[in-house]
Parts: structure tokens; sequence; C-alpha cells
């Protein structure tokens, strides 16, 4: 994906709309689509929401306890301890 600056309004309730093109491109197209956003000095970072562990950031082998994801690895040494 090259990079492209498009200067977009916020409304009053503090949102703002995605081009198609980036949806399209990153696959934001559903209405379940998520998007994480966090905030660095002066900017706005958003991202495709994907699913880590809580612990290594893993993205890979996650199951669920107490609500928070977990990958396999991690959840192994745990229960080592």
């Amino acid at each position: 994906m090259k990079a492209v600056g498009i200067v977009r309004s916020i409304d009053l309730a503090g949102r703002i709309v995605l081009p198609i093109e980036i949806r399209k491109e990153l696959d934001l197209m559903s209405e379940d689509s998520k998007v994480e956003i966090t905030a660095k000095g002066n900017e706005i970072i958003l991202k495709k929401y994907a699913p880590s562990c809580i612990f290594c950031h893993s993205e890979n082998d996650l199951v669920e306890y107490s609500g928070q994801k977990v990958c396999r690895k991690c959840a192994e040494k745990i229960s080592t301890l």
C-alpha cells in the first residue's frame, strides 16, 4: 500500500471517515472490523486490530483465559510456576 496523505474533518462527536480505498486495502469492510487507536506525542495511530497475547504480544496460537488472550507458549510457562 502506498503512503497517501488525506485530510479529513472531525465531526462534533469526534468521528472521522476512513477512505474506502484504505478500508478495502486493509479488509475493514465488515461491520465487525476493528481498529486499534493509539496516541504517541502529537500523532494518532490507527492500526487494523489483531488480537494478541497479553504477555508476549504474539498473534499465533491464542487461547482465551478469563477474558484475555494468551498464546500457548506463555500458557505453558505459566502452568509451570
